[in-house]
């Protein structure tokens, strides 16, 4: 039986269309002019159901953590629509936006920074209690050692500083204060790009345990493919501003469809020595271009391997390709050989 548009729409907790955002470059002192922009992020969708994760990676600069923080609307975006449940986070104003933030929060990637370290952790969990309002004192007291607890910390704990914890330890005081007002969605910003390796796993379940406790959905941005497909059911991969390749996690590790994906995974290792020994590494020539001076055609055919003419003269369009829900960019994606 075919599922009807409100059945599939039901299951959509965001869709992001045609996303962009633009930084302006200015000159001038006293009279600064606009003489270009710096297009981090420039026309993205994709859809995230209720429930799931979607990993979301690229190279550094790739525009990853410029899409966390617009759909927070810590930036304001240049054009698109962000549908949080039917509603477009990107027009939201005032009193409507305070009111959405309540059920979207974020880890931020680096624990030693977002954490105040002239507050206790338990003030640090309690603030966005307090700022909405959702219970008396002693309760928000007793909701903040119940977190405490509920990340894998000790409830007297509570009135310590940042300072005095491990770098783990305040990704789970972080994670507690992001789950402190019971949001629905959560994007965590490469929550253990900054932590010890032995420490990475510990955090990844912790985050997995969370969304099965409380029906979490997240949005896991990362540049590590070995991590994200751990914790993902679907993945986008990032490219200057671009997606140019989104499946389902599986699908994607088996048969890539996009020559960058494909260099991306030949650098994630596989813990078989038979397997790794005869693997052959793509390793990409120059750097990531400049996302003021966007090359033409397809972006990426300045750094593949596989380029040709109509690669430098034609963008290729994000479409459908073989397999469940898999899309790419590439005019060449059915030359594109699992690794």
């Amino acid at each position: 039986m075919l599922e009807t548009d409100t059945a599939v729409a039901s299951k959509t907790l965001l869709d992001v269309r045609d996303l962009k955002m633009y930084f302006p470059l200015t000159s001038g002192i006293i009279l600064q002019r606009v003489v270009g922009y710096i297009r981090a992020v420039d026309g993205i969708s994709f859809t995230i159901e209720r429930g799931q994760t979607l990993g979301l990676v690229g190279e550094s600069g790739s525009g990853k953590t410029t899409i966390g923080r617009t759909i927070v609307r810590l930036y304001k975006p240049t054009a698109g629509q962000m549908l949080f449940d039917n509603v477009d986070l990107a027009k939201l104003q005032g009193e409507q936006l305070r009111q959405a933030r309540q059920r979207v929060q974020m880890i931020f990637q680096d624990p030693y920074a977002s954490l105040n370290p002239r507050f206790t952790i338990g003030s640090l969990i309690a603030e966005p209690m307090h700022i909405y309002n959702v219970a008396s004192k002693k309760e928000i007291r007793d909701r903040t050692a119940e977190l405490l607890r509920v990340v894998g910390l000790r409830a007297e704990y509570i009135d310590r500083y940042p300072h005095e914890f491990s770098g783990g330890q305040r990704q789970r005081i972080a994670v507690a204060r992001a789950l402190a007002i019971n949001p629905e969605f959560v994007i965590a910003d490469e929550p253990v790009s900054a932590l010890d390796v032995s420490i990475r796993a510990q955090v990844l379940n912790l985050l997995q345990n969370l969304q099965e406790r409380f029906n979490l959905t997240y949005l896991f941005v990362s540049h590590d493919l070995s991590v994200v497909r751990h914790v993902a059911d679907r993945i986008a991969v990032m490219y200057l501003g671009k997606i140019v390749e989104l499946s389902d996690r599986d699908e994607l590790y088996r048969a890539p469809k996009h020559p960058y994906t494909r260099a991306l995974l030949s650098a994630v290792p596989i813990p078989d020595p038979q397997i790794e020994k005869h693997r052959q590494r793509i390793i990409l020539s120059g750097d990531l271009p400049s996302p003021i001076k966007i090359p033409s055609g397809c972006r990426f055919h300045t750094r593949c391997p596989m380029a040709q003419d109509i690669c430098r003269e034609v963008e290729p369009v994000f479409e459908a390709k073989e397999g469940r829900e898999h899309y790419a960019a590439c005019h060449f994606s059915e030359q594109v050989t699992p690794v």
